[in-house]
């Protein structure tokens, strides 16, 4: 018989969360499944590691019939302990994060969780989607997304994914109209406009909360925000090199302290 891939699966949202479940049973249909997972929610860690504090690790047993383990850390924690503990000599053949309780287009990726547990699978030289939903409640339906994160996984399994890349998915919240198709975008240019709340404590001490406003910058068609916008998937290619290589030729021949 021929021997099914292997598939990783994490996310931010906890290990607990309806998207990993949703995820999980995607996965399942295609190769063998094995979930680490935060075991809180790690939503906006970003790409966090711990250093310096204790990992736990214990399993569970809340997908019937998938290895799952819950993890303390953070989820690029959870990828790590992964690759070089959990698995040990076995290579993932796809490793996949979500399905993330809200969008994470645009700027968002270097915040999110959930992408980073992608693009640290993906700086490990594995395969790497993350997967997100533009609905952020607890209830949000993910029914829509089920054949989509088969295909999409698919072809990443069958095609693949250039090495250092991880995809960011996103797709649009559930509409009366069916999905339109998927995208191949960029990532928009926005940026969130911070607030921050200032509100007394009990003790009538000072604290804050931070709040603000999505504010897309781009007007451009090809974007993933576009594309959620027109009830399209958005999928961007993302990597973890954070070059500015458009910058260095004029800074090489502009600045003068360098050599």
């Amino acid at each position: 018989m021929e021997k099914k891939p292997l598939i990783l699966v994490s996310n931010d949202d906890g290990i607990t969360s309806p998207g990993i479940r949703h995820l999980i049973e995607a996965m399942t249909q295609l190769g063998e499944v094995v979930v680490v997972a935060p075991d809180s929610p790690q939503s906006g860690m970003g790409h966090a590691i711990t250093i310096g504090n204790t990992l736990r690790l214990d399993k569970s047993d809340l997908f019937p019939g998938v290895e799952a383990w819950q993890c303390s850390g953070t989820p690029a924690d959870c990828v790590k302990i992964a690759k070089h503990h959990i698995l040990k000599d076995r290579r993932p053949d796809l490793v996949v994060s979500g399905i993330n309780h809200g969008a994470n287009t645009s700027v968002s990726i270097l915040y999110s969780g959930t992408m980073s547990a992608a693009i640290e699978a993906a700086m490990e030289g594995l395969p790497a989607i993350g997967f997100s939903l533009c609905e952020y409640g607890w209830e949000a339906n993910f029914e829509h997304t089920l054949p989509y994160l088969i295909s999409i996984a698919k072809e990443a399994l069958t095609k693949g994914i250039p090495e250092g890349v991880a995809l960011n998915v996103n797709f649009p919240a559930k509409q009366t109209e069916p999905i339109k198709g998927i995208k191949i975008c960029r990532q928009a240019i926005a940026k969130w406009q911070e607030e921050f709340d200032q509100r007394k404590d009990p003790n009538n001490r000072d604290y804050y909360w931070l709040m603000g406003n999505f504010v897309n910058l781009d007007k451009g068609d090809d974007t993933d925000i576009a594309a959620i916008e027109k009830n399209y998937i958005s999928i961007v290619p993302s990597i973890f090199d954070l070059t500015a290589h458009h910058a260095m030729a004029g800074m090489n021949k502009n600045w003068d302290i360098v050599d």
